[in-house]
Formats: C-alpha cells, sequence, structure tokens
C-alpha cells in the first residue's frame, strides 16, 4: 500500500486538506448564519490557499520556487500552478467588493510571508504574533468574505461568528505550535517558548471553552448546532490535551485540520444544509 501513503502525503503537502478545511469553513458560515451559498467564492478560497499555502511552505522566495529540486516538489508546483489558474476563474465571477476584500486579505498573508519590518525577515519570524495574524486572515476569509458576498449587513450573529472563528483558529494552531517547538530557533519567542507546553495548552483549551460558549450569546441560533458545536469542542479538546511535542506525523497535520471539515460535515449529515 506504498502507493496510497504518497498519495496521502502528497494531499497533507501539497495543502488539500488545508484548503479543505478553508472551504468547510466557509460553508459553516453559510449555515450558521443562514445566508446564501456563493460556490464561486468558496472554490475560489479553496484553489487559492492551495496556491498560497504552497507558495509560503515551499519558497517564498522566487528563484527558489522556480527552481525546484526534486520531482515531488515539481509535482507540487505543477498542481499548485493550476489551483493558480482555477482561483482567477472563479475570481472572474466575483463582485468588486469582494476583490477588495480579498485584496486586504492578500496584503496581511504578504505580511506574514515576506519581510516587511526591520530586522525580521517577516512577521512569520515574529513568533508571538503569527498565529494571530493567520487567524485573522482565516476569519476575514471564512466569514467575512461570505457575509459581503451575501450583502449581509453587519450584526451581532456576524460579530459574534467572526470572534468564534478567529478563537477557533488560534485553538487549531496551539498543536502546530507545540509540534514545532523543536525546530523554531529560541529568537522567535513563541507562545511555548516564551510559557511552556502546559501553558500553551491551557490556552488551546480556553480557546476550544470559548467556541463553545460563544453562539449561546448569538441572538438566532439552532439548537441542534449548539449540540454539533459540543461535540466538536469536545474531540478538539481531546486533541488539544493530548498535544505532545513529539507527536505522531499527521496529529496535527492530518487529525486537527480535519476539525472545520468535521463540523461541516456533522452540521450538513444533521441537516443543516448551505
Amino acid at each position: 500500500m506504498r502507493w496510497s501513503k504518497r498519495v496521502f502525503d502528497f494531499y497533507l503537502d501539497a495543502s488539500i486538506h488545508v484548503a479543505l478545511a478553508v472551504f468547510s469553513l466557509v460553508a459553516c458560515t453559510s449555515v450558521n448564519l443562514n445566508i446564501p451559498w456563493n460556490s464561486h467564492l468558496a472554490f475560489f478560497l479553496f484553489f487559492g490557499s492551495i496556491s498560497c499555502y504552497n507558495f509560503i511552505k515551499y519558497g517564498v522566495e522566487a528563484e527558489k520556487y522556480i527552481k525546484v529540486a526534486n520531482s515531488y516538489h515539481k509535482g507540487i508546483q505543477i498542481f499548485s500552478i493550476l489551483c493558480l489558474i482555477g482561483a482567477v476563474y472563479h475570481a472572474a465571477y466575483l463582485e468588486v467588493m469582494i476583490g477588495w476584500g480579498v485584496v486586504g486579505l492578500l496584503l496581511l498573508t504578504g505580511l506574514y510571508a515576506l519581510p516587511v519590518l526591520p530586522g525580521a525577515k517577516n512577521l512569520r519570524s515574529l513568533g508571538a504574533l503569527k498565529i494571530f495574524l493567520v487567524a485573522a486572515v482565516w476569519s476575514g476569509a471564512t466569514v467575512l468574505l461570505p457575509v459581503v458576498s451575501a450583502k449581509t449587513p453587519w450584526s451581532w450573529d456576524v460579530g459574534l461568528e467572526t470572534v468564534q472563528r478567529f478563537v477557533l483558529v488560534l485553538a487549531l494552531l496551539v498543536p502546530f505550535e507545540i509540534r514545532d517547538l523543536s525546530y523554531d530557533s529560541p529568537a522567535l519567542q513563541t507562545l511555548p517558548q516564551r510559557f511552556g507546553v502546559t501553558w500553551m495548552k491551557s490556552f488551546g483549551l480556553i480557546l476550544v471553552a470559548l467556541f463553545l460558549l460563544l453562539p449561546f450569546f448569538k441572538d438566532t441560533v439552532a439548537i441542534h448546532n449548539l449540540g454539533i458545536n459540543a461535540l466538536i469542542a469536545a474531540f478538539f479538546g481531546f486533541l488539544v490535551w493530548r498535544t505532545k511535542e513529539k507527536q505522531d506525523t499527521y496529529y496535527a497535520s492530518f487529525w486537527v485540520e480535519s476539525i472545520p471539515i468535521m463540523w461541516w460535515l456533522l452540521l450538513y449529515f444533521s441537516g443543516s444544509r448551505i
């Protein structure tokens, strides 16, 4: 079954899994806020996430990204280019306001990946700050863009959905921060480097609890959605609690990043539709 492992590894390494998580969160927004589903926006974010994440992972320097050393990464590069074409195709169907929102998110992503500050390669090199920047980009992409696309006015529920999404993504990043503790330079001063693994796990569990509690304060919420949130929070809390520095290869990159996908599937099969 070696071929199946290679396919699965490509699925993860080419950022298809993380892009599916983004797609799932867009779907969750449509369900939770009861707003129209924009398939072009969802697929734009799906294909765009693959291209963007692979660019960040495999070389923000143009020369490094173009001159690929091995056939495996060459395959990821070609796949990323095809996904970029798919993203451009779906972008052509988006409204101008969505375009401006995407530009803003791309600027934030650029701050994450490209040199912007003296003495720092990029904001990604500012360890304690990077996870908040990533959470802000994901929240904007998966909540605010669908809301703008649906021409839904700003409301208390939209605000809470945005905050809940920010909290969820922060919690998703906790196992990754702990996993990378052995590889990150001490100069980064990431949160687990500053406060330790136990503190970081406690921080993650608090975030999971907030994810569970925030929807109770919405003006409109489906009761069965709260039950699904509880299931997701229980499983997610278990993953955060079990997180350790030396973890299984797929612990964070597959199981943790599966949380948004599981959330959407539970909402879908419970009868909630996009």
